[in-house]
């Protein structure tokens, strides 16, 4: 349990006026960033916009108060817009708040269970393939409101949207184009002028003013949803066990996700200060930041890298800038909600094309594509498709279950048994100097290379001997590992072996083979004067057979 501390208390061990400083500016600048992305990330979830902020409030703080990494910035984020969206529209707010308070419990789990380094498990191009789909969904998803288009139905699934924009078309709105085009131009130009103000707050700003001035016949967000400026207050959802069941493999993909992505937050952060995370601690703080949001009215929530890579280059380097961003965005939500009314949805739409653009990370897509072996960009394009037609729960399975075949499919082909009559000194050679050893008539000697589990068992059978042989070396010297289905392959040649009464010598075998054989018996069956420790002593062994 002792590195179970979170990073806050040991940045105040010594935490100077300076960095208090630095923390409060770089505080600030984030919370006008996240502000407009809180909520338009509830939007794009199906929930009141207030909701969001709720998030980036009671998670944000949670979260950096109680997290691994000294820089990370918790909110809302794209990557749980549509699972969001999907669990309100079958469940309802309840269904959502009960999955989220059961990722947050399964959170905390494997922050105990010290899983924090198993996120290396999951393979780079199944992260690239959902991040991409996910990035489409939300694009798909917006293009309704950039264009004012009135929608005949309510479709939830991403299809059913792009189907619905088609036979829309014809309610365009020119104003709300108009409207949406300039918030993008601003998001695209401004940052290439002007660092200090966030592009996203510019935008919103100045679309509402002209469409407010101007009585433009386009859609705010007060037109759609009431704005409620109170404090997040505690719901408790009304739990039951068939509603538990309906939710839990949402609440699955809920932790998972949020594990993946803070996680993947927290390395990019560590990079930019040069520091390092507690992984397990972060998934605490990440399960309990997401329990207290959904018992405040918030969403899932997880570290948000654009957002923590803000807080860096501005300063930041404790949790309290983190908690700096909560608290400012608390008070925004008391004093300054009523105005969020004004902000156009087509602005809005904008802002989430610009988030669904910087998370597609289209180039590192592409290059997959290009550069990688097939096996890699099939499981790339597998994700992807899979989390555009279908869901996230499905293409993290199948992409996983698919990378996994494919490991072992290589670690099979490079498994090799081979037979030799001379081979190289156990001793490191010098130069291109080989000293040869004679192998006597009546054995026969096998190398076995590479990882034997159950997908290169059967190359144990590849073992061969011709007549006359009384004697079998099995060199494993390469093999670094076994399962139990190379094991039986390995016994099933030794009893072959003995039936005609050729005597099995091991040589070289790796600590993980040999637990696994004592552990099975299968020492004492060969006999141990029989496991020699390297082939010179195998040799001389079987020289007295």
């Amino acid at each position: 349990m002792k590195d179970i501390i979170p990073q806050f208390f040991i940045s105040m061990k010594h935490y100077t006026r300076e960095q208090f400083i630095k923390d409060i500016i770089s505080g600030i600048i984030v919370a006008i960033i996240a502000l407009p992305l809180s909520i338009a990330l509830a939007l794009a979830s199906g929930v009141t916009p207030e909701q969001g902020l709720y998030t980036a409030i009671v998670a944000g703080f949670v979260i950096s108060f109680l997290g691994g990494s000294k820089v990370q910035i918790a909110g809302p984020t794209a990557a749980f817009a549509s699972i969001v969206a999907g669990v309100v529209l079958k469940n309802g707010l309840d269904g959502l708040a009960t999955a989220t308070v059961l990722a947050g419990i399964i959170l905390v789990i494997m922050g105990f269970l010290r899983l924090g380094s198993l996120i290396r498990f999951i393979p780079y191009t199944i992260t690239t393939g959902f991040t991409a789909g996910i990035a489409v969904t939300i694009f798909i998803g917006q293009i309704k409101d950039f264009l004012g288009l009135t929608f005949e139905k309510a479709p939830v699934e991403t299809m059913e949207k792009l189907e619905e924009v088609v036979r829309s078309i014809k309610t365009l709105n020119p104003m709300a184009l108009a409207i949406g085009m300039l918030a993008l131009a601003v998001l695209i130009i401004w940052p290439r002028y002007f660092k200090k103000l966030p592009p996203s707050l510019v935008a919103v700003i100045l679309t509402a003013v002209l469409v407010k001035v101007l009585e433009l016949p386009v859609h705010t967000i007060g037109d759609l949803y009431t704005i409620s400026p109170s404090l997040p207050s505690l719901h408790v959802p009304k739990l039951s066990f068939a509603m538990m069941g309906k939710v839990m493999p949402d609440a699955v993909t809920i932790a998972v996700l949020a594990a993946i992505e803070s996680l993947l937050s927290c390395v990019v952060a560590d990079g930019m200060i040069g520091s390092r995370h507690n992984s397990n601690m972060e998934l605490i703080a990440q399960g309990l930041g997401n329990t207290f949001s959904a018992l405040f009215g918030g969403i899932p929530a997880t570290g948000a890298i654009a957002r923590t890579a803000a807080n860096v280059k501005n300063g930041g380097r404790t949790p309290v800038a983190g908690m700096v961003h909560a608290v400012l965005l608390l008070l925004i939500l008391i004093f300054l909600m009523p105005y969020a009314a004004l902000i156009p949805m087509p602005a809005i739409a904008a802002i989430l094309f610009m988030v669904a653009y910087n998370m597609s990370e289209w180039r590192e897509f592409v290059s997959i594509v290009k550069t990688s072996p097939k096996s890699d960009w099939s499981v790339l394009l597998i994700a992807f498709v899979l989390t555009v037609v279908f869901d996230l729960v499905m293409a993290i399975g199948v992409g996983l279950v698919l990378a996994s075949l494919l490991f072992m499919k290589r670690m099979a082909d490079v498994a090799e048994v081979n037979g030799w009559k001379y081979l190289e000194d156990e001793e490191e050679n010098e130069g291109d100097h080989i000293d040869l050893k004679p192998v006597p008539g009546h054995v026969a000697v096998f190398e076995i290379n590479g990882p034997m589990f159950f997908g290169a068992a059967d190359k144990i059978s590849k073992v061969v001997l011709e007549d006359g042989k009384r004697v079998l070396i099995l060199r494993m010297r390469s093999v670094p590992a076994m399962d139990t289905t190379a094991l039986k392959s390995l016994k099933k040649l030794y009893n072959s072996l003995k039936r005609k009464n050729v005597t099995l010598v091991l040589s070289h075998v790796n600590e993980q083979p040999m637990s696994m054989m004592e552990r099975a018996g299968f020492v004492n069956d060969v006999g141990r004067e029989n496991i020699a420790g390297c082939i010179d002593d195998a040799l001389m062994r079987a020289s007295f057979l």
